[in-house]
């Protein structure tokens, strides 16, 4: 059977498991960008704690996925929690990095200035500084995105939903006909999808982002 012939008999249950791959992705990383941000408002004033901050969300990057999946097992059981918790805790180092670096990176008179016509230290966060360091924030989710593409495929050692279950059966059945179609759709799948993700990410930034700070 030709890939394209797999393609057309298997379309519905690989557009379900697309899906799945970007529903899941998503998610993890709506919750990696909140609590990637929230850590960087709390450690970007001070050295120490940006330092600890980022090697922290390193030091869980270090951790192979197959070996963070297989320990999380045991505690939250298979399919999607273990792919949820994995994921979110993998995509928090570049926006963790990103928010500390672009929270510093704000023209302190920029927040003099706010600070002397009264606006509080929540305002001022909310309505100047954050506003002025999401074009690296959002450089940070878009790396977080694609790494986060590619790591969601192992999900599937644990039963999580996404491409990769098609990625592992075509490995599983290494020597017969349709192994390599397998593998090559859930593959060419995740690019895809990976694609589309970044797409967005561009459109969100011209219309997030005002022409003056994206020049």
């Amino acid at each position: 059977m030709s890939f394209w012939e797999y393609l057309g008999n298997r379309h519905q249950q690989l557009l379900t498991d697309a899906y799945q791959h970007a529903s899941v992705v998503f998610q993890c990383m709506v919750a990696a960008t909140l609590l990637g941000v929230l850590i960087g408002v709390l450690a970007y004033r001070s050295d120490w704690g940006g330092s600890l901050a980022t090697t922290a969300a390193s030091s869980i990057l270090t951790v192979p996925s197959l070996a963070m999946i297989g320990l999380l097992i045991p505690v939250v059981g298979l399919g999607v929690p273990p792919t949820v918790i994995a994921l979110t805790l993998y995509g928090l180092l570049p926006i963790v990095r990103n928010a500390v670096v672009g929270l510093r990176g704000v023209d302190p008179s920029l927040v003099d200035a706010a600070k002397g016509i009264g606006m509080s230290r929540l305002t001022r966060l909310a309505r100047v500084e954050l506003p002025l360091a999401w074009p690296p924030i959002l450089t940070g989710i878009r790396v977080s995105t694609q790494m986060l593409m590619g790591i969601a495929a192992i999900a599937a050692y644990a039963s999580g939903p996404g491409l990769g279950n098609e990625i592992f059966r075509g490995i599983a059945s290494l020597g017969s006909k349709n192994a390599l179609n397998q593998v090559l759709a859930g593959t060419l799948g995740i690019i895809a999808l990976a694609l589309l993700f970044d797409a967005a990410y561009v459109l969100i930034g011209r219309l997030t982002i005002p022409r003056g700070i994206r020049v």
